[in-house]
């Protein structure tokens, strides 16, 4: 009864024992082994921590490196517990052009709208190259953003100024709807960034080759009459003007032609030249001198008569018979001394004869001009 009585109570105690260390083992396992979420970039997921003791070897444990730039919470040294939650934001580059002018930024944030408010560029109202929701990979990324702007534009006769978003000069005359032709020029290169109060001018340029009539010059030559006097001249061939048909390639900007090229020219009628008789002959003296008669009758208005009788042509012919500056008869020229005709003589012999005239008849030979001698 004894022996039976030993025997049991060492079975009992050595199920004991092994009841012991299986219990104590699951308690260390289960101290290991934690379970935590892991959120990465936004993802997450549930982890086992297997002899993690903090962040950072959890991170190891998943293979995720993370550098200075990047967001991890809670920090890489902290001690994890079973559903402790870890966040990790890795940061991303992204490149921004603003208004022409580009710059890089590093940032966690994922969306563009996001990471824009993060870096504290406004896009209220702006034009984007990328979606506001669109998400940033962790390779980057690269887009632009436009303002809105006030800008001028003058084209096809019309200047306007309006606000546009519009990146380049290129993109603000696609919205606008000005189609550019090869050989328009801008004022603006079109790749040019659209920057406030910008002005743009397209000058339209049209080049059209175009016949035409043209008038062909005269020449004239002068040929020399020793039986004239040296103040007469006498159109012998009278000048006919020729005709020529002319091809040229014309340019013009805004409808204003600003270059021409003569490209053939083809003579349909050819120009008649003009001669001309010019007398060599010295006129005549008929010892005038200064033409000077003494007296009121010098200082009378000389040049309006004549003026006002002949228009101041000392050879002035009139059909009815009068000559000379004065519109003298050849009955009365030779009454007062005079020879020949007074348009053989020059203007100071005709004046001469006009003082002596004067003297012994006063104004009355002219009777419609004579007043101006006294003006």
């Amino acid at each position: 009864m004894l022996a039976v009585l030993g025997g049991t109570r060492g079975r009992i105690a050595a199920q004991a024992a092994v009841l012991a260390t299986v219990v104590g083992g699951g308690v260390a396992y289960a101290a290991i082994n934690k379970s935590v979420t892991l959120s990465v970039d936004g993802t997450t997921s549930e982890v086992r921590a297997m002899g993690a003791d903090t962040v950072g070897d959890l991170l190891d444990s998943q293979d995720l490196s993370v550098g200075s730039r990047d967001i991890v919470a809670p920090a890489v040294d902290t001690e994890i517990d079973d559903g402790d939650t870890v966040v990790v934001r890795f940061a991303r580059p992204l490149t921004v052009t603003v208004d022409g002018q580009k710059r890089t930024f590093w940032t966690t944030e994922l969306s563009v709208d996001r990471a824009l408010s993060a870096m504290g560029i406004r896009s209220d109202g702006a034009r984007l190259s990328a979606s506001r929701s669109a998400r940033i990979e962790r390779t980057g990324m690269t887009m632009w953003l436009s303002t809105p702007k006030q800008v001028t534009l003058t084209a096809d006769g019309d200047t306007r100024r309006f606000t546009t978003t519009a990146p380049t000069v290129g993109d603000l005359l696609r919205e606008q709807r000005v189609v550019l032709k090869p050989t328009d020029k801008l004022s603006v290169v079109p790749s040019a960034p659209v920057t406030a109060n910008l002005a743009v001018t397209v000058v339209r340029v049209v080049s059209k080759r175009v016949t035409l009539q043209e008038d062909v010059p005269f020449k004239t030559v002068e040929r020399k009459n020793s039986s004239m006097f040296e103040d007469q001249e006498k159109v012998v061939t009278k000048g006919v003007e020729g005709r020529r048909t002319a091809v040229y390639d014309v340019v013009r900007s805004n409808g204003k032609i600003t270059a021409r090229k003569l490209v053939t020219a083809t003579v349909t009628r050819k120009p008649v030249t003009q001669v001309v008789e010019v007398g060599t002959k010295n006129r005549p003296s008929s010892g005038g001198g200064s033409g000077n008669v003494g007296g009121s009758v010098d200082s009378l208005n000389w040049s309006a008569l004549a003026e006002c009788e002949s228009g101041g042509n000392p050879n002035a012919v009139n059909p009815a018979g009068y000559y000379g500056l004065y519109q003298f008869s050849v009955s009365t020229w030779r009454s007062v001394g005079g020879t020949g005709k007074p348009t053989d003589f020059g203007a100071a012999e005709q004046t001469l004869r006009a003082k002596k005239l004067y003297q012994s008849q006063g104004d009355s030979p002219w009777p419609n001009c004579g007043s101006r001698l006294y003006n």
